[in-house]
């Protein structure tokens, strides 16, 4: 399964670079091709094509100017600032990510690459796709406390322990772990001009855990009271139960490994796949011996309320 996973990736990714080789095509964000040295398209679907070019000194190296424009410190700065300024954010463009990484994950990391050469980062410079994970995550919660007949107080309370420990603590924890598994294990070459960014790394995990929270937060929503009734410890209720976590979970791994495969500095990164083999097993286990993971978070958000 693994080394299926890997080299259709790897299939798809030398398919759509030798297609835009040859051809020279534009990618847009609404899945239109506009051919190159035709008028490209004006609107707001189309992905940023413009270079930046930033001033070198005859060594190589950026020059103080545009080193300091490139820190984390200054790249943070501007993240924040555009996170107070909702008409700078790009709400569709985000969107349309939100859609690809159900239907194409590969196409979200290509418009990574087109922000490494555009604006010299790999990192999101938007804040719209923070935004509307966030929206997405306090519905979803509240939709919880409403299926567990929480009180008021007890969904707020709910709302502020996923938000601010599942969500935010647990990604800084695994954004800052994956950054320094990559740069310390799985440099091709150890260099500072070729790192893994640790906004990168968040934005990985963002991206990875957007459809494990539609799945996990929404659509199993509709099967804990209703339809299968997930929490009835019948064989179909954990069977469909379980289902779910092993394909939101093996989205998680999945768009984990396109994210770092995409880096062209990164080396073997097909073992971030091997999780996959781990989930199954306990999959598999979980199906035998009738383990039932969605009652057990109910159970635990119902714990922590108390």
């Amino acid at each position: 399964m693994i080394s299926d996973l890997a080299q259709l990736h790897n299939h798809t990714s030398r398919a759509g670079s030798w297609t835009e080789q040859r051809f020279g095509l534009y990618l847009c964000k609404k899945g239109q091709i506009c051919p190159n040295g035709a008028e490209k398209l004006r609107d707001r679907s189309m992905l940023p094509t413009t270079t930046y070019s930033p001033q070198r000194q005859g060594n190589g190296s950026l020059n103080s100017r545009d080193a300091a424009r490139h820190t984390a410190g200054a790249k943070r700065y501007k993240y924040l600032r555009r996170l107070l300024h909702f008409k700078q954010m790009d709400f569709e463009f985000a969107m349309w990510q939100m859609l690809y990484l159900f239907t194409s994950p590969q196409r979200v990391y290509r418009n990574f690459h087109y922000r490494k050469q555009t604006k010299d980062q790999w990192a999101r410079d938007d804040p719209a796709f923070l935004v509307l994970l966030s929206v997405w995550l306090c519905v979803s919660t509240v939709g919880f406390g409403l299926v567990l007949d929480m009180s008021f107080l007890e969904t707020l309370k709910l709302l502020l322990w996923v938000v601010f420990i599942d969500c935010i603590g647990v990604g800084l924890l695994i954004s800052t772990l994956m950054w320094f598994v990559t740069n310390k294990y799985l440099m091709k070459h150890h260099s500072k001009d070729c790192d893994v960014e640790w906004g990168y790394a968040f934005d990985v995990h963002l991206n990875a855990f957007y459809p494990l929270l539609v799945i996990l937060h929404f659509l199993q929503l509709f099967f804990i009271n209703h339809i299968v009734v997930i929490k009835s410890g019948t064989f179909i209720g954990y069977f469909v139960g379980n289902t779910l976590w092993l394909i939101a979970i093996g989205y998680y791994i999945y768009i984990t490994f396109l994210g770092y495969s995409a880096l062209p500095f990164l080396k073997n990164t097909v073992i971030l796949l091997y999780p996959f083999a781990l989930l199954v097993l306990l999959y598999v286990l979980s199906i035998t011996l009738g383990w039932n993971f969605t009652a057990g978070l109910c159970w635990f958000y119902k714990q922590r309320v108390r």
